[in-house]
């Protein structure tokens, strides 16, 4: 599965960063999830991140807690995550990046999710509460079904761990663009592009950054300097609002559409 490695030399070419929006699966329900995910490629998303709902969410701040609670609420699994997937892969080629903690996937058994997850269209996995030095656990499945392991590094993250995170990973670096849990901010660090240049010297992976960026301006900031930009807890914040409504789609669809704007150069 090369979805990913496409979605990024489609954005080079265009002169652009990746647009890649979160929402949360089985938020309002999965059926929703679905119809969200077509709703954000018609906006210009490149890669769709897809979060695992889990009840002990400890990267997430309010907004992503919230979300996991409705979701898991309305009955979503991960193997109804998979199903959505598979539903959104019918007919679109969307590159999906599933997010998850660690625990839904040990339960439902490494091996057999890596063939479910490749089985549905799935294109990437990031493990929030893995780090590098873990990863082995989960590596060698993910890859022997053509995953790409996405990792995760931070502004506290050495030069040394960010070469071993580019070793084991594919398709992207996910760099968290705080310390901190997700969720707005009014904004972005100072130091940003200080920290996007010391990855990009570490890891020939391209560069996505997340977490905070709700808005077109802190968007255009970070796309003048990363290949892709993430925005989530301010989509995930209008899912919320709009519940299951009948304007779900059409609010979140007009809500993304000049943040993928915001991603040409």
């Amino acid at each position: 599965m090369r979805r990913i490695d496409d979605a990024f030399r489609a954005a080079r070419k265009a002169n652009r960063a990746a647009f890649i929006p979160y929402i949360t699966a089985g938020d309002p329900d999965l059926e929703h999830t679905v119809g969200l995910a077509r709703a954000l490629r018609r906006a210009g998303a490149d890669i769709l991140e897809l979060g695992v709902p889990f009840s002990d969410p400890i990267a997430d701040g309010p907004t992503n807690q919230r979300a996991a609670e409705r979701a898991l609420a309305s009955g979503t699994t991960l193997a109804g995550v998979l199903e959505a997937v598979r539903s959104i892969r019918a007919n679109d080629d969307l590159p999906v990046v599933l997010f998850s903690y660690s625990n839904p996937v040990i339960r439902y058994g490494v091996d057999r999710f890596a063939l479910d997850a490749a089985a549905a269209g799935v294109d990437g996995v990031l493990f929030t509460d893995v780090p590098v030095e873990e990863m082995a656990y989960f590596e060698s499945d993910l890859k022997k079904s053509d995953l790409s392991p996405i990792l995760l590094v931070t502004p506290t993250s050495t030069r040394e761990r960010v070469k071993a995170a580019g070793r084991h990973g594919r398709g992207f670096l996910y760099l968290v663009s705080r310390t901190g849990v997700t969720g707005t901010q009014k904004r972005l660090d100072p130091e940003l592009a200080d920290n996007i240049a010391m990855v990009r010297k570490a890891s020939r992976l391209p560069v996505a950054v997340g977490f905070g960026i709700s808005t077109p301006a802190q968007v255009a900031e970070v796309a003048a300097l990363a290949d892709g930009v993430v925005v989530g807890s301010a989509i995930v914040d209008r899912v919320a609002r709009h519940g299951d409504s009948a304007g779900l789609e059409d609010a979140i669809q007009r809500f993304t559409t000049p943040l993928a704007e915001a991603c040409r150069r």
